[in-house]
């Protein structure tokens, strides 16, 4: 085989896993759920917080037409071991709401059991097509759930997988900072009746270990609800951040940190790696270009109302900036946080919806400090490394979310 011809079938794999496994919430692996923080607002919109009952204070009232349904992990509780001498655990676990008819999801809140191991969690829609294939895979386990780094691992519903990005399957999502979470007035996430729903908890256990029975309130609509149906749009942009001046070792070397991201996540991770530079116009698979700031900008594809924003990076992340049509006249910030903080995730409303139309730009801008590594408590011990998109808490993401309706 010729190298030329290697080169070929290396992007094709990388870009059908990043292209199919994000439209799947692959690259939501380790992002969490919406956030907030100090927005630059557009020219028309004013952003605020997506109403959220504080973490701990409990559930908000329902309201009228309204009901919950209390999901709890099957077995009762879940001790999570990380593989491969890491420290992270990806678990999923198929819940059953019970669904006779269809509805709508106004509102999660997710309870997490054990907070020191807990680092985020993520609801994916499990259409009526897809359960048979999740509950092969749960039963696989005795019912315990299942590894799942990347995405649940179901078979997509059949279409084009770039689009599926413009409507990825989530359904909402929890990370430190965040209570009870309404989605915007006037709107839900459809669940078809007989639908399922795969919990996917990130246990990392650098802090601590033991059992954890977190659970789940979803607050249900009736299908006929005059409600504007939600779907969930993200924007990745790579991450290449080589070590700081003063920062040595091994791991500094890029490929040998790949190497270490494929030896605890698989190869899928390492494709996701190649992938975005694939995605976001990357000048070359092998050597991209390295730097604390990184972008990706996708042309809208189908016409959209934004309602809210938010974005995701990890511990290293400094500043993320979500932009549409940058450089023109209708130039818009949609979301702009000069200081990331993690444990400050919710989303942010913005009070006049911005319209999205075919041939328009999207942007996503982030940011990483490399020296955060050997001063946050969180990573102290750790070896200087390269750092790369992955799913663990020490690895990094640049991860846009955009919940829009139709127009």
């Amino acid at each position: 085989m010729s190298l030329g011809s290697g080169r070929h079938r290396v992007r094709a794999a990388a870009r059908a896993t990043v292209v199919a496994g994000a439209a799947a919430g692959m690259l939501l692996a380790a992002c969490s759920a919406p956030v907030t923080s100090r927005v630059q607002p557009p020219a028309d919109a004013s952003p605020s917080p997506v109403t959220a009952s504080p973490p701990g204070a409990g559930a908000l009232p329902l309201r009228p037409g309204e009901w919950r349904v209390d999901l709890r992990l099957p077995q009762g509780t879940y001790r999570p071991s990380a593989p491969s001498g890491g420290t992270d655990d990806y678990r999923c676990f198929l819940l059953d709401p019970r669904l006779a008819s269809d509805a709508f999801i106004t509102g999660v809140d997710f309870v997490p059991g054990n907070p020191r191991v807990v680092h985020h969690a993520i609801l994916y829609r499990v259409v009526p097509g897809q359960v048979a294939a999740a509950e092969a895979r749960d039963q696989a386990s005795g019912g315990h759930g299942w590894t799942c780094f990347g995405d649940p691992g179901l078979p997509a519903p059949a279409g084009d997988p770039v689009a599926a990005l413009d409507s990825a399957p989530w359904l909402a999502g929890w990370a430190p900072g965040t209570g009870e979470q309404l989605f915007p007035h006037g709107t839900g996430v459809p669940l078809a009746a007989g639908s399922r729903i795969v919990l996917q908890v990130h246990y990392n256990l650098r802090q601590g270990g033991g059992t954890d029975d977190s659970r789940v309130e979803l607050r249900l609509a009736p299908g006929n609800a005059h409600l504007a149906p939600l779907h969930t749009q993200l924007l990745l942009a790579p991450v290449e951040l080589p070590c700081a001046p003063g920062q040595s070792g091994p791991l500094c070397n890029r490929a040998n940190s790949i190497a270490d991201l494929v030896s605890r996540f698989g190869p899928e991770a390492g494709a996701t790696v190649a992938g975005l530079q694939l995605l976001c116009g990357g000048t070359s698979l092998f050597a991209p270009r390295a730097g604390s700031t990184q972008s990706c900008t996708r042309t809208v594809r189908t016409p959209a109302r934004v309602v809210a924003v938010a974005g995701h990076m990890h511990l290293l992340g400094k500043s993320i900036r979500i932009e549409l049509d940058p450089g023109t006249p209708r130039a818009r910030v949609l979301l702009w946080k000069p200081v990331w903080n993690f444990d400050d995730q919710r989303a942010v409303v913005l009070a006049h919806p911005v319209t999205i139309r075919p041939g328009d730009r999207l942007r996503i801008t982030c940011t990483h400090d490399a020296t955060l590594r050997n001063r946050l408590p969180e990573l102290a011990g750790l070896p200087d490394r390269y750092v790369t998109w992955g799913a663990g808490t020490t690895d990094e993401m640049c991860l846009g979310i955009l919940l829009e309706t139709g127009v």
